[in-house]
């Protein structure tokens, strides 16, 4: 069996129950793929996007319905040799990738304050852009569980909010496309675990912005890496916590809660507090 044949082999059988049946899952509890939807899959050349790029074709193959698939590559300003890193393991995975230019990197080095905001916008924005120019209503991202929960603990500890990354979401600026992420139930180290078994090594982080700045807090370390550590420390001591955090945020009591917003309007329990209540006849 040659490696690609290999590769794609171990995805419906060693990592079967942990990578496909996960994504297989988070489609059908979040109905993020319809009959004859148009499927971009936006690649950024790590192993979450590939591995996305894979799964999904598989799925289209083998799954219960038809839809299309489109893989888009947005070079925003990679060095020639991580684009090239790029287009080689698209080539060993046979994934048809449509590699696209931008200047966001050129961009966003001229802006000091908030620059990773304004890159993730306007990345988002090109790749709704360029997906929607190929017939497609959707996009998809590699966003894994662990990307979920430490968004949540980020958003508590750093953001002063409660929320997450959304399984999918409707484009406000671009009608009728919607973003999902399939890969919602899918855990990082069984992602590693599939790209060390088949001796595949991916982009870790092309950011020219970050290699220079290296977004950090002062001490060396990344405030996501901040929360990695924090999430493996409070394992120690219960096990069951990063499963925690994840249901935390389907079983939001909004009845004993502050403070919440809905589609923007801003709400406090004193609404319902001070309302008197109906008397029964």
């Amino acid at each position: 069996m040659n490696h690609f044949n290999s590769i794609e082999h171990s995805i419906i059988t060693k990592y079967k129950k942990t990578l496909f049946h996960k994504l297989i899952g988070a489609v059908k509890d979040y109905r993020l793929i319809a009959p004859e939807d148009r499927i971009a899959v936006c690649i950024s050349g790590g192993k979450d996007s590939m591995l996305l790029a894979k799964l999904l074709q598989e799925l289209s193959r083998h799954g219960d319905y038809p839809f299309g698939l489109e893989f888009i590559v947005m070079d925003p300003g990679y060095h020639p040799v991580n684009r090239q890193k790029i287009i080689d393991n698209a080539r060993l995975l046979e994934i048809p990738i449509r590699i696209f230019d931008t200047d966001i990197f050129g961009t966003v080095s001229r802006i000091e304050k908030n620059p990773c905001y304004l890159c993730a916008r306007m990345r988002r924005g090109y790749l709704y852009q360029q997906a929607q120019s190929l017939g497609c209503n959707k996009i998809a991202l590699g966003h894994h569980f662990d990307d979920v929960i430490e968004t949540i603990l980020m958003g508590m500890l750093y953001g002063a909010q409660v929320q997450t990354m959304m399984p999918r979401i409707k484009s406000t600026n671009f009608p009728g496309m919607e973003l999902i992420r399939p890969m919602y139930y899918i855990r990082e180290k069984n992602i590693l675990s599939w790209a060390r078994y088949n001796r595949l090594s991916f982009l870790q982080c092309a950011c020219r912005f970050t290699e220079q700045n290296h977004q950090l807090d002062g001490t060396g370390t990344s405030k996501r890496q901040e929360i990695k550590q924090l999430i493996q420390q409070l394992k120690k001591v219960n096990p069951q916590v990063e499963m925690n955090i994840f249901r935390s945020v389907e079983r939001v009591n909004l009845s004993t809660v502050i403070g919440y917003y809905l589609e923007g309007e801003e709400h406090h329990f004193l609404e319902r507090f001070e309302q008197p209540k109906e008397s029964s006849s």
